[in-house]
């Protein structure tokens, strides 16, 4: 255990940090509508991280990270069911609103959580969309 708080290190515990106060935002309010803002902001976000991170760094670290040991395996596991487990609960509701799954999957499996936070910003944008336009225009009783 390093005995400063190095950049790196400061960058995982503020994740960590941001991951838990959403979690427990989530669940204190299990109606909150999504954000497709936040959303959006989050993908666009972690996208110019990562073009940052493989400008700085290449692509080979990633491979190098989660096939060095055993903890790195158990990582990419981790990141690839958590992936999948989002991505089930999230396809219904975009079939629903007719997104092209084709896309979003495509863009999903070749970018992981940017394209699963962009997919969900749309999904969202969709569902408030719908839900303002049902809003204006009620059923005639």
């Amino acid at each position: 255990m390093p005995e400063t708080l190095t950049p790196l290190a400061a960058l995982a515990l503020g994740g960590l940090l941001f991951a838990g106060a959403a979690i427990l935002a989530m669940a204190a309010r299990p109606g909150a509508r999504g954000s497709a803002l936040l959303a959006a902001s989050l993908a666009a976000g972690f996208a110019a991280f990562s073009a940052v991170t493989i400008a700085a760094e290449g692509v080979f670290p990633v491979i190098l990270n989660h096939t060095s040991n055993l903890w790195g395996v158990q990582v990419w596991w981790d990141l690839l069911f958590s992936l999948s487990v989002a991505f089930f609960f999230v396809l219904p509701r975009a079939r629903a609103q007719g997104m092209n799954l084709g896309l979003w999957t495509a863009l999903v499996l070749a970018t992981a959580s940017i394209g699963l936070l962009a997919m969900v910003a749309r999904l969202f944008w969709l569902e408030n969309a719908g839900e303002r336009a049902a809003a204006a225009h009620p059923p005639a009783a």
